[in-house]
Parts: structure tokens; C-alpha cells; sequence
């Protein structure tokens, strides 16, 4: 078919996206991010084998979110000129050849460079988030998102503990090469079971500047649409209450009266998995218009979690279900977050979620930071009052905005609402 500019076009499948191919995207999803967090319990094997002196063993770390903050900014928008399904194909399969790079390496400037392309193009995750909402149809847009989303959780709360018994297995390149010959079977089930993606709609202008123009406008979507900006401004804060307790809890946890082992402590990651898992339903309320709803309970939620947090260190069964209210809280919002943003200008999906991410980086970033600030100066109490200081603000923004309206971005959900309207843009009732 052809748009009226004579431009070919691709349909969606009438019957929106699979339960089965959805599931697909959740592996896939999982197994990719997962390989940016597979070095944080191989560090020291890692610099024993290359000579890192251990002031300069955080850069193994380091790369890797580097190369996935750039690929944030300059991959995850291509998702909006080229078509997805052979990006997620190529993506997955030279994150294959950067895993093998990483896993055969014999010196450290290999390692390093081959850590910065597996960051680099770990960021399939989020063209992947892209294209299910867009394959999805508009009713079925926030399970889609959520079930992927989930996968990502999972992906990223499992690596640690996948890593150490892989590790303990067969040595640390173990690790790597498992993921390597796995990602390569990925890229194979994603090149058979993947519908071709719509070619997107170019919303950029004539005689624009191309890429360029195209990164240049994802601060202006934000910028323009106060809904947008507010959801990322929600993402900030909620991943740095999320950063605040799990960069710090290793702390008391290492420390006297209980003295954990590092083991028993990635163990706490599987407990926070319950939660997450469990905030897949949010995307299906958010189809049915009550993600305004889900936001306000799940940020009252997060700011009560950190009064079971606080109870740490008389009380670890409180810690616990604290660390479970709080991953549910912040997957739910998360997921909603994306749900309605892709909603919104369905167009500009990749860019959107890519931006949207930027701000989820410095969110964890900013909480990292702060948390183990806190933690120097005021030990667990003041790492909790931390965490529910940037909760408490999530919350009073939700307030504050909340009747702003939603546009509704979906063409054929404006036709199912007024099939015989006509002239300006209708607007949906619902609320941020």
C-alpha cells in the first residue's frame, strides 16, 4: 500500500501482537540487558586475569553503562527511520560477536572496547519496548509493554546470580560465552517469529537535516508535550528511590550485626523480583484508561515502603517487604509511564522511549550518588529519608499535574471513541 504521498507502507497485523511473539520479546529483552550486569560479581576475577589494578576495576562497569548511555542517545531514535524488526535483528546479533570479543579477550584494551560495544548495543531493549507497543493494538498496548518490561527486571535482577554460578562453574569467560552462543540463538528465533515492523511516518519536515534533525528533536517532543516531560520527570524520581536502596543495602548488610556474604546478599536482587513481576498488571489497567489511578497508588505505595525500609537493621522480614512494595511501586509506574508516552505520538515511539530512558539513567545515577552520601553521614536511617524524600517529590508531582489531559495519539482508537467526528484533534478525558 501506498501513503498519499506515493510513499509504500507497511500494515500492522490486524490482530495486534501475539501472546507467544510478545513472550518472545520478554526473553529476548531479559537475555540482552542481562549483559550489562553480568560483571558486577566478576570483577574481581576480571582483574585478576588482566593485571586492573583495583582502583581501575570500576571501569569494567563503567564501560558498559557507557556504551549503553550512547546507545540510548544515537541507536534506540533509529527505531523511528529504519525498520525495527532488521534493527533488533543486527542489534542482537553483533551483541553475539561483542559477547565473544568480551569472552575470548587476552588484554584489557580488548575487554574494554568489547564491554563498550556490548553496552553499546544492549540498548535493543528499549527499540524492542518500541516495537511491541507499536505492533500491539492500542487495547492491548499496556500488557504488551508490561510483559516486556518484566522480562527487563528479570533480565537485570537475575544476571548477578547467573553470573556467580556460571563463574564458579568454569571461570568468569564462561559467563560471556554462555551469553554469547545464546544471544546468537536469540537473533535467529527474533529473524523468523518477528513481523516486519510499520515503516514508520516520517514526522520530521521536508528538507530536514536528517539524523541530526532526528536527535536534535527528542529534547523538543519533551519540551512540547507536558505530559511527556512529566512522565520523565517521574522516571527520575522513582529510579533514584529505586538506585537509593540497592546501591546502599550491600552496606548494613555487609556490615556487623550481620555480616552477610556477597552470595547471600545478591539473594535480597530475587526477593525485589516478586515485586516487579507483579507489577505487569499495571499495563493492562493503563488499557483500560486507569493508568492516572495506577500512578497516584503506586507512588502513595513507594512512599509507605520506606517506612518498612527503615526498620532495617532490627527487622529484615520488614526490609524485605518493604524491598517488594517498592520494586512492585516503581515497575508500575514505569510500565504505565511507557504505556502512555508510546500512546501519545506512536510515530516517534523510539525516540520517545529513548529519551524517557535519559531520564531513568540519571535518576539511578542521582541515587547512587546520594545514597551512599547518606548512608557516610547518617547510616540506614538517613539512606531511608532519602529514599523517601525523592518518593515524597514523585508523589506531590503526580498531584500537582494530574489533570492535565491525555491526547490520544492512536488514530484508530480516535475512530473507535468518535467514528464521525471531524475537525480538530479531540482530546481524551483521562489524566497523567
Amino acid at each position: 500500500m501506498q501513503d498519499a504521498n506515493g510513499t509504500p507502507t507497511r500494515q500492522q497485523p490486524k490482530g495486534g501482537l501475539s501472546r507467544l511473539t510478545t513472550l518472545i520479546f520478554a526473553v529476548a529483552a531479559g537475555l540482552a540487558v542481562a549483559n550489562v550486569y553480568y560483571a558486577q560479581p566478576l570483577l574481581d576475577a576480571m582483574a585478576g586475569d588482566f593485571g586492573i589494578p583495583s582502583a581501575a576495576v570500576g571501569l569494567v562497569v563503567a564501560l558498559t553503562q557507557a556504551g549503553y548511555a550512547l546507545g540510548l542517545v544515537f541507536i534506540v531514535p533509529l527505531g523511528d527511520r529504519l525498520d525495527r524488526r532488521r534493527l533488533v535483528v543486527v542489534q542482537t546479533l553483533l551483541s553475539a560477536v561483542a559477547l565473544l570479543a568480551v569472552a575470548t579477550a587476552q588484554s584489557a584494551a580488548v575487554l574494554f572496547a568489547g564491554l563498550v560495544a556490548m553496552g553499546l548495543l544492549a540498548v535493543v531493549v528499549q527499540v524492542m519496548v518500541a516495537f511491541a507497543a507499536t505492533l500491539a493494538t492500542p487495547a492491548e498496548r499496556g500488557r504488551a509493554v508490561g510483559l516486556v518490561t518484566s522480562g527487563i527486571v528479570i533480565g537485570i535482577l537475575a544476571a548477578r546470580s547467573v553470573a556467580g554460578l556460571l563463574a564458579d562453574l568454569g571461570g568468569w569467560r564462561t559467563v560471556y560465552l554462555a551469553s554469547a552462543v545464546l544471544t546468537a540463538a536469540m537473533a535467529g528465533l527474533l529473524a523468523r517469529v518477528l513481523p516486519p515492523g510499520p515503516l514508520p511516518r516520517d514526522p520530521l519536515p521536508a528538507g530536514s537535516g536528517g539524523y541530526g534533525e532526528m536527535l536534535r528533536s527528542i529534547p523538543a517532543l519533551f519540551l512540547r508535550d507536558r505530559v511527556l516531560l512529566v512522565r520523565g520527570l517521574l522516571a527520575l524520581l522513582i529510579f533514584a528511590a529505586f538506585s537509593t536502596v540497592w546501591t546502599s543495602l550491600v552496606l548494613p548488610l555487609s556490615a556487623a550485626p550481620f555480616d552477610l556474604p556477597p552470595t547471600q546478599i545478591g539473594l535480597f536482587g530475587l526477593v525485589g523480583l516478586a515485586g516487579a513481576v507483579a507489577a505487569t498488571g499495571a499495563g493492562r489497567l493503563a488499557d483500560q484508561g486507569l493508568g492516572h489511578r495506577v500512578t497516584g497508588w503506586s507512588l502513595a505505595l513507594l512512599l509507605l515502603s520506606w517506612g518498612l525500609i527503615a526498620c532495617l537493621p532490627s527487622s529484615i522480614p520488614l526490609l524485605l517487604i518493604g524491598v517488594v512494595l517498592l520494586d512492585f511501586a516503581v515497575q508500575a509506574v514505569h510500565v504505565t509511564n511507557q504505556s502512555i508516552i508510546v500512546g501519545r505520538h506512536p510515530e516517534a515511539g523510539s525516540r520517545l522511549v529513548g529519551g524517557y530512558m535519559v531520564f531513568y539513567s540519571i535518576g539511578s545515577a542521582t541515587g547512587a550518588g546520594a545514597a551512599t552520601m547518606a548512608y557516610a553521614q547518617a547510616g540506614w536511617h538517613g539512606v531511608s529519608l532519602l529514599g523517601a524524600a525523592f518518593s515524597t517529590a514523585a508523589l506531590l508531582t503526580w498531584a500537582g499535574t494530574r489533570h492535565l489531559p491525555v491526547r490520544i495519539g492512536d488514530a484508530a482508537a480516535v475512530e473507535r471513541k468518535a467514528p464521525a467526528a471531524s475537525g480538530p484533534e479531540r482530546t481524551g478525558s483521562g489524566s497523567i
